[in-house]
């Protein structure tokens, strides 16, 4: 199993679903940095662009209106391509 999962353009009504707009929102500059997951992240992308590389695997652009899930246990390396603005859910 992949350890990222992109959701492509989900619809207004599964980001309802999810409970998206209420999730926190985080920010980021242009970057690179490592970032490695010891819990589940659901996020939705809405500014920017990120190359996400899993240690030892491929790497993986995300965009605006992508719904994405990062497993626990990923170690990443992140470069933020475009200035990233995305929403977060922890679990």
């Amino acid at each position: 199993m992949s350890q990222i999962t992109i959701e492509h353009n989900p619809s207004p009504e599964r980001l309802k679903e999810l409970g998206v707009a209420s999730w926190p929102i985080w920010e980021k500059e242009i970057s690179k940095f490592p970032l490695d997951f010891d819990e589940k992240e659901t996020a939705y992308v809405l500014e920017g662009e990120i190359i996400v590389t899993p240690i030892g695997g491929e790497p993986v652009r995300i965009v605006p209106g992508d719904l994405v899930v990062f497993s626990v246990g990923l170690d990443s390396l992140w470069e933020v391509a475009k200035p990233l603005r995305k929403h977060y859910n922890h679990g």
